[in-house]
């Protein structure tokens, strides 16, 4: 069997899909990745479905220029909006968060309420709703818009002791809908996981888009003979604007500091 030793390119409105990317260095080891934060249009939760579409649309093809074998759009709201768009335009298989995170969810939950904490966009485009009733028709979702929690995690403001009182305001409605199993419907919020899962307690379960996504994507180059078993993993970091800031930012999700973020300007 011939190696496949193309990388796979991720993208994400900004910082967040770092930890989609940092997930896929862990699963996959031996592959190069390529990754673009597109810092110029961040963030895309508020914006509209044909910019959402469009950035999203700019980025692939410039991922596709790169000789990608696969592209994954670690973004919720690119997921949630421009994902049927994007798998008709490039020609390199496209997967997105959305339907790997409502499987994952479908398979874990217990008493068919399922929670769902995500950008004002992915609320409004009921993306996971409506996926998780093909996946089974008796599953009751409750959504929660948190727009705040981005910034303040690119930021790492939510440590201070106010950041506490905004992730138990958001999760009050779950708590109260009774929800058992819990979509972090947006890749920046692993980040704060541990603290999430410490208020919603132990009979929760986290849905996380990382994991999820990570084994998806394993499944499928497995499944294509497309892994590359025995290569050197890397990672190459584009950003739209503000590299620096960046590489800054980007040690508040990835745990470490990147050697260089390329700047990368689209049309």
């Amino acid at each position: 069997m011939d190696m496949d030793t193309r990388p796979i390119g991720v993208f994400d409105s900004g910082l967040g899909g770092l930890t989609i990317l940092k997930t896929l260095s862990r699963t996959l080891p031996k592959e190069k990745l390529i990754y673009f934060g597109d810092t110029v249009n961040v963030p895309y939760g508020s914006k509209s479905k044909a910019a959402v579409t469009r950035f999203s649309l700019d980025i692939a093809r410039f991922l596709q220029k790169q000789n990608v074998k696969l592209i994954v759009v670690a973004c919720n709201t690119a997921s949630a909006l421009a994902l049927p768009e994007l798998q008709k335009k490039i020609s390199v298989p496209v997967v997105g968060v959305i339907l790997p995170g409502a499987m994952k969810a479908a398979q874990c939950t217990k008493n068919g309420k399922v929670a769902i904490l995500a950008t004002e966009a992915t609320v409004q485009s009921k993306a996971y709703p409506r996926a998780l009733k093909r996946l089974d028709k008796r599953i009751c979702t409750v959504q929660r818009a948190c727009p705040v929690l981005v910034p303040l995690i690119e930021e790492g403001w939510l440590h201070a002791k106010a950041g506490q009182y905004i992730i138990d305001d958001y999760l009050a409605p779950v708590i109260k809908s009774g929800a058992d199993t819990v979509i972090l419907g947006c890749t920046h919020y692993p980040v704060i996981k541990k603290r999430m899962a410490a208020r919603l307690g132990k009979n929760v379960r986290l849905v996380d888009s990382a994991e999820v996504l990570a084994e998806e994507v394993k499944t499928r180059l497995t499944q294509t003979d497309q892994l590359n078993p025995s290569g050197r993993g890397s990672m190459k970091i584009y950003a739209s604007d503000a590299p620096a800031r960046f590489k800054r930012l980007a040690k508040n999700i990835l745990g470490r500091e990147l050697k260089r973020v390329y700047l990368k300007k689209l049309n």
